[in-house]
This record gives C-alpha cells, sequence and structure tokens, in this order.
C-alpha cells in the first residue's frame, strides 16, 4: 500500500505534465505563427512604407530645364546694387514734348522700392516753367518726388548742362536720341565734372554702325567713373513690359539694332534707370530688342522669371549675367544627365501633344463659330433696321424712284453700326448709343470728304489731260 499511493501520484503527474505540454505547445506555435505574420506586417509598414520594397521604387528624375523652366530659375534672391546711388541725380533729354509728362522715368528714380536713395532729383529742361507745369502736380505731391525735384534750365535748346551745372551732381541719366555724337560730350563733361555714374539713352539707334558706336563707348571710360549705355530701336508707346528682349554687347556687330526694330518707350525708361542702380550694369554698353516670337529662348526665360515671381530690377539682373547662355548650358548639361526617353514616354509626348493641338483646334473652331454666328446676327439686325428705315422714308416721302434694295445698299454702312450696336446691347455687352453715333458720323464724313476730294482730283486730272489733247 506504501508503495502504490506513492506509484499513483507519480503516473497522475506525469499525465497532467504531458496534457498541460500539448495545450502549451499549440498556443506557442499558434502565437508564435500569429507573431510572425504580425512581426512581417510591422516590418513592411515601418521600414519600406506604401512604397513597397526599394526594388520597386521609381528613381525621380531632375526635370529638364528645357521643358520646365521653373526647374532652372533659384528663388529670386537680393541683387547687387551700387554703393554710391545717394545725393543729387540729374535728368536731362525728356519733358520737351506737350503730348507726354515723361514722368515715368523721374518715378522710376523717385521709387521707395527702388535701390536709389537721391535727396534730390535734378530735371534738366529747355523750359523751366514748361517743364514744370508737366511735372508738378498731384501725383508728385502724393509719390514724394515734389519733396526732391529741382529744375535747371539749358542755356540752349537741347543744350547738354555746363561743368557749372553739373556741380553738386553725383548721378546723370541722360536721353541722346539718335546723337552717337552726344555720348563723346557727355564723356568729356563727366570727366571735367563731380558725377560718378551716367546712364545714357540712345533711341532710334539702328542706323549706328558698330565702329562709331565703339568709340562713343570707348570715350566713356574713365577712373572713377561708372557708365551705362542703353540702346534700343524706333520708339512705340507699347506699355512696360509688354515684350521680351533680347540682350546683346553694344559696339559690336551682333549689338547693332535691326533695321525695323521697335520698342516701347516705358520699358526703355526703365532699362535706363535700373542699369543705372544694378551693379551688373557698371560699364556696361547694351543694345535691347523687342521678341515677338512666343517661341524664343528669350520669351521664354523672361515669362519664367516673371511667373517665378522675380522683380524687374532682378530680372534684369538675370538676363544680364546669366541671360540666355546660361539657361542652354543648363539644358545641355542636362541632357548629359538624362538618358534618351524609352519608346512609351515618347508615345505618351505624342499623344499629349495631339490632345493639345485638338484642344487648341476646337477651342478656334468654336471662336470662329462664335463670330460667324455674330456676323449673321449682325447682318441680319441690321438689314432688318434697314428695311424699317427704307418704309419710314418711303412713307414721309423722303426718297423716291428708289428701289428697296438699291436703299438698302446705299446705308449699308450705317445700317451696319446699328446692327452691330443692337447686338452688343441684346447680348449684355457695354455700348453708349449717342456717343458712338457721334464718331460714326464724324467719321463718314471724313470718309465723304476723302472720297469727294479723290474724285475732285480724277476730274482735275482727266481736264488736263483734254487740254492737253487740244492743245
Amino acid at each position: 500500500m506504501k508503495l502504490f499511493f506513492p506509484a499513483l501520484l507519480a503516473l497522475l503527474a506525469a499525465s497532467s505534465s504531458d496534457g498541460f505540454a500539448t495545450r502549451t505547445a499549440f498556443v506557442t506555435q499558434s502565437s508564435t505563427s500569429a507573431a510572425q505574420r504580425t512581426g512581417s506586417t510591422e516590418l513592411y509598414i515601418s521600414s519600406w512604407g506604401t512604397k513597397g520594397p526599394p526594388s520597386r521604387w521609381k528613381k525621380e528624375e531632375l526635370p529638364d530645364p528645357a521643358e520646365k523652366i521653373q526647374s532652372y530659375l533659384k528663388t529670386p534672391e537680393p541683387v547687387a546694387a551700387r554703393d554710391n546711388l545717394d545725393g543729387t541725380v540729374l535728368v536731362s533729354g525728356w519733358v520737351k514734348s506737350k503730348a507726354r509728362t515723361d514722368q515715368d522715368v523721374f518715378d522710376f528714380l523717385n521709387a521707395e522700392e527702388s535701390a536709389f536713395g537721391f535727396s534730390k532729383i535734378i530735371a534738366f529742361v529747355n523750359d523751366m516753367s514748361f517743364a514744370k507745369k508737366r511735372l508738378i502736380g498731384r501725383h508728385a505731391r502724393y509719390t514724394g518726388l515734389l519733396d526732391k525735384l529741382d529744375f535747371r534750365e539749358a542755356t540752349e535748346p537741347d543744350a547738354l548742362p555746363t561743368v557749372e551745372q553739373l556741380d553738386g551732381v553725383k548721378s546723370w541719366v541722360a536721353n541722346c536720341g539718335t546723337d552717337i555724337g552726344m555720348v563723346k560730350q557727355i564723356a568729356e563733361l563727366v570727366k571735367a565734372s563731380g558725377v560718378e555714374n551716367v546712364s545714357i539713352l540712345l533711341t532710334d539707334s539702328t542706323s549706328l554702325g558698330a565702329v562709331e558706336s565703339l568709340e562713343a563707348v570707348q570715350a566713356l571710360e574713365a577712373e572713377g567713373k561708372s557708365f551705362t549705355v542703353v540702346a534700343v530701336g524706333s520708339i512705340s508707346e507699347a506699355a512696360e513690359g509688354a515684350h521680351p528682349y533680347a540682350i546683346h554687347d553694344f559696339g559690336t556687330e551682333g549689338g547693332i539694332v535691326p533695321s525695323n526694330a521697335t520698342f516701347s518707350r516705358d520699358e526703355s525708361l526703365r532699362l535706363v534707370t535700373e542699369c543705372l542702380g544694378l551693379e551688373c550694369g557698371k560699364n556696361k554698353a547694351l543694345s535691347f530688342t523687342e521678341v515677338h516670337d512666343v517661341n524664343a529662348t528669350e520669351t521664354k526665360l523672361v515669362k519664367g522669371l516673371r511667373e517665378a515671381g522675380y522683380t524687374r530690377p532682378q530680372e534684369i539682373d538675370h538676363m544680364i549675367t546669366k541671360g540666355v547662355e546660361e539657361y542652354l548650358k543648363a539644358c545641355e548639361e542636362h541632357k548629359t544627365k538624362k538618358p534618351e526617353r524609352t519608346e512609351y514616354e515618347d508615345w505618351m509626348l505624342e499623344e499629349e501633344k495631339k490632345l493639345e493641338a485638338e484642344s487648341v483646334e476646337s477651342v478656334e473652331r468654336k471662336e470662329k463659330e462664335r463670330e460667324e454666328k455674330k456676323e449673321k446676327e449682325t447682318n441680319d439686325i441690321a438689314k432688318e433696321w434697314a428695311k424699317r428705315e427704307f418704309f419710314r422714308k418711303s412713307m414721309a416721302g423722303e426718297i423716291a424712284d428708289i428701289t428697296e434694295e438699291e436703299f438698302i445698299e446705299s446705308i449699308w454702312d450705317r445700317a451696319l453700326f446699328e446692327g452691330d450696336l443692337k447686338w452688343r446691347i441684346l447680348n449684355g455687352f457695354a455700348a453708349d448709343e449717342k456717343e458712338e453715333l457721334e464718331d460714326f458720323k464724324e467719321k463718314q464724313e471724313k470718309k465723304k470728304q476723302a472720297m469727294l476730294e479723290r474724285a475732285k482730283a480724277s476730274l482735275d486730272e482727266l481736264l488736263d489731260e483734254d487740254e492737253k489733247k487740244d492743245e
């Protein structure tokens, strides 16, 4: 009996141990399996993220500057300005015409956001009383120009200031027009006076050759003096910044302004003043030409600079210091870094071009349909107006021996005017009937007078020929 109980207890213990061991092993295996699955999932998320393993990652490629110019342009930063833009600045060659005030050149030199810190701005003019009427006004008071503005009168019309009149002047902005010889005169005056900076504008410079231009620029070179020459084509009244521009070295064959070149007046004033303030414009002679080709590199670059938030001084500084050359260099460098496009990429590009072309075509087609619809509706309204006018005058006995068609043909210009006016009113466009009618009648009267003069001239010519035959 003593041996039985210990043996029974040992057997029960062994049996219990095996049973628990089995269940524990199962739970452990299940837990381990679950732990492995859970651990695997956690490793995937924490290490690789939703993009998957590195083998699946698509390497980011640097954008091509030729296709995305913003990838080439840096964030706008402050540009270097000259360190002697204070004291007195003299402005000559403007305020001569009754057609305009030439206010802009003074406003640019007085602008708060500019690099200029002038305490006095002198207008050197032919007629002091005339210039004061043109420049002194509400605008000058509001901008603070009136506090700095002073006047000096030339000894004779269109004369340059004398050395005495340049006393105390530190900077000089001069408009020489087409007179390249005046540049040499300015050079002598600058050397003989205390003027430190001079910025010269040459307009209508299409006739200036490279040799004479270079001689004038070389005359400006002097120790302790800084110069800037801005040469442009025939002056137009286009708005400032309306067109991009190309820059070349004035005084070289490449810097000759083309004979048919035009340039905005306001843009030329912006350039001659900004180049006075910029360090990059120091001792530079540059010719600026407008670029009208929308696909030109200059157009792409200037447009990109403005879209990137560059101010006008920053834009001009970039175009002078880097310009088209640096941009084209960056495009070439990108080609060596980036492999050629795959067939799929070429196909995608072609498809995008097709979609873009179809979109443009659709817009043009809709615009054409809209214009055709407007023309038809305008003609219909014009014809109805002419018929009513014929009926009214017929009833009043004002016309006789003329058919409706002949009458309509005789007043068709007026009918088209009435049709266009009525169409615009019906479609919600602004229209001043009285003012537009007066303007139309005035134009018709001028047209009538011109036709009469031509008819008279033709008749006189026929009579002269008859007289010669009779002789």
